[in-house]
């Protein structure tokens, strides 16, 4: 019988990663070295920013346009505004939410400029809106990037030795429907003196401040995103992703016009979305330490660069765990997916069982079949009978990826706590996954690496020269660590990107999990492992209803008629 102690330490050891991989780094002090990006020092401006709600044409909005030329003043930039009237359709859509009756709302850009040494160069551009939905202070959208812009040319306006100039442009209009960037990428003469864009957004309190979209053709640009980042939060997987969904923001209107782009924002604290309670004392200084840090690390190299990244064939990029980054060409998947192939293409022959081979790739296939429906089903039970509030189920996030936990457990226990038990059954379970990274390398290899890599370290610890002796334990603890950790990390971020609609999804990290810890994992027997499940599954079922008897969370915005109504749907 297997011992429980591997299992246990490598499970240890995944969950530690994990927590790794989530949590932004430490925000720095208010006197860390000038030079260098300080949470501290940017918290300041968020303070001042989200005082109060601002949104455009408030005189809350008027009184923070007029603090932030000043602070741009401060820092040595040349400023303008460029005004512009919110359309018809805007306006009333404002007027509804705010319970206003404005016949005219202005719609004022801020542009600023911190010279270089050669104007002849192309300018890179800092972008942020700094208007915010009714009622809400929106510290985090776009309090955090707006203060991260200031700080970053905080920073960079220490050094004399800038090639480029920095343009910032602060738009309004972005909640009503990216209108300010409209009207800049549409009318504004510095617009064609761009050479590369940042763009910083939110979507919550907190969590890791991503790289989630890009330019295309984007194998430069991401080189440099790797280069240059302290702590590095961003994944190929995350841009193919955006790429395919109905989502905007104010990038959106830059990139037709080719600009090497990046977009950064973070998505952890979701139901702080445009809430009331989105203030500076509810915002993770963590979060914006590593947007900031990003954002002045990127926009220092570019500055420098006599060249800006060109068009170049999309890679695989993404971070370990928040330590580094790392990228590589998409046809160094076709070569994962051998080794991992190989791995187990050597453990199953040592002697191999068809029907035990069969029964683990059902088993698989059981795991993900059966927790994605579960999933699915339990969540529908928890958005009550009514149209779903998109605030409200944001605001329920954490409780569904407890939920969701509960089910990946009972799932597990269920499918194979007590089996596969002999090596072609764990080459079987590994098979459904190894098809699905062959279609996924094929359709979409930006993205596959989330399958493939696994699937090579995994093969690696399967060779039979391997799993025989300590060594060969050790590897497999090692492997499973860090392919759990990953699988951990992967399922907590799906479940705040689309968990709340699409909790199946986090049955693709739990099917990462089953391929290496199964090979650890002490055996159940079926009445324990099916009495353990049940409980699990209970669990889950609980929190599923707790969610949809509860009541409107506090965070929903004050314009949302689930808060006006005091009912869910």
């Amino acid at each position: 019988m297997k011992s429980a102690k591997f299992f246990i330490v490598a499970l240890l050891f995944a969950v530690i990663l994990a927590v790794l991989g989530t949590t932004p780094p430490r925000p720095a002090a208010f006197d860390t070295s000038p030079d260098a990006f300080s949470a501290s020092r940017a918290m300041v401006d968020v303070e001042r920013i989200a005082r109060a709600p601002h949104p455009s044409g408030s005189a809350e909005h008027a009184a923070l346009r007029g603090y932030l030329m000043q602070r741009l003043g401060q820092l040595g930039l040349t400023m303008r505004t460029q005004e512009g009237e919110f359309p018809a359709e805007a306006r009333a859509e404002l007027n509804r939410r705010s319970r206003g009756t404005e016949a005219g709302i202005p719609l004022t850009n801020v542009l600023g400029l911190l010279r270089g040494n050669d104007p002849s160069l192309p300018a890179v551009a800092l972008m942020a809106h700094y208007d915010s939905v009714p009622g809400s202070p929106a510290a985090a959208d776009d309090g955090v990037g707006v203060a991260s812009i200031l700080e970053t040319l905080r920073a960079l306006s220490l050094d004399r030795e800038r090639k480029r100039d920095v343009l910032v442009i602060l738009t309004d209009g972005e909640e009503s429907g990216l209108l300010g960037a409209r009207m800049f990428f549409e009318h504004a003469a510095e617009a064609r003196r761009i050479g590369g864009i940042i763009n910083l957004e939110t979507r919550g309190g907190g969590g890791k401040a991503n790289l989630f979209q890009t330019s295309a053709l984007n194998g430069d640009v991401a080189r440099l995103w790797a280069d240059t980042a302290p702590h590095p939060a961003g994944t190929s997987l995350a841009t193919f992703i955006y790429s395919v969904l109905p989502n905007d923001t104010d990038l959106t209107v830059a990139l037709p016009h080719g600009y090497p782009a990046w977009n950064f924002a973070f998505i952890g604290r979701p139901g702080l979305y445009h809430s009331p309670l989105a203030t500076a004392a509810n915002l993770d200084r963590g979060s914006l330490q590593q947007m900031g840090e990003q954002t002045l690390g990127l926009t220092r190299a570019l500055v420098h660069s006599r060249e800006l990244p060109g068009r170049a064939p999309d890679i695989v990029f993404f971070d370990v765990f928040g330590l580094f980054a790392v990228h590589y060409a998409p046809w160094w998947g076709w070569v994962m997916l051998a080794i991992g192939f190989a791995g187990y293409a050597a453990l199953a022959a040592r002697r191999f069982e068809p029907m035990p081979f069969l029964g683990g790739a059902a088993r698989m296939l059981g795991v993900v079949i059966v927790a994605a429906a579960v999933l699915q089903g339990l969540n529908y039970l928890s958005q009550g009978s009514g149209p779903s509030d998109y605030y409200d189920r944001l605001a329920a996030i954490p409780k569904l990826q407890v939920m969701a936990l509960l089910v990946g457990i009972d799932v597990a226990l269920l499918l194979v706590a007590s089996g596969p038990t002999t090596r072609s059954g764990e080459a079987g379970l590994v098979l459904p996954l190894w098809l699905a990274g062959a279609v996924m390398q094929f359709l979409a290899p930006t993205a596959a690496y989330v399958l493939t890599v696994p699937l090579m370290l995994a093969g690696v610890a399967a060779w039979p020269w391997l799993r025989d002796g300590r060594a060969g334990r050790a590897v497999q603890v090692v492997v499973a660590a860090v392919v759990g950790g990953y699988a951990l990390m992967l399922g907590y971020a799906l479940m705040q990107a689309v968990g709340a609609a699409m909790p199946m999804v986090t049955a693709l990290p739990l099917a990462l999990l089953c391929m290496v810890f199964v090979p650890l994992r002490p055996v159940l027997r079926g009445q324990v492992a099916r009495i353990a499940s049940g409980g699990f599954l209970l669990l889950a079922l609980a929190m599923a209803l707790w969610v949809r008897w509860d009541g409107p969370a506090p965070t929903v915005p004050t314009y949302n008629q689930t808060r006006s109504l005091g009912i869910k749907g």
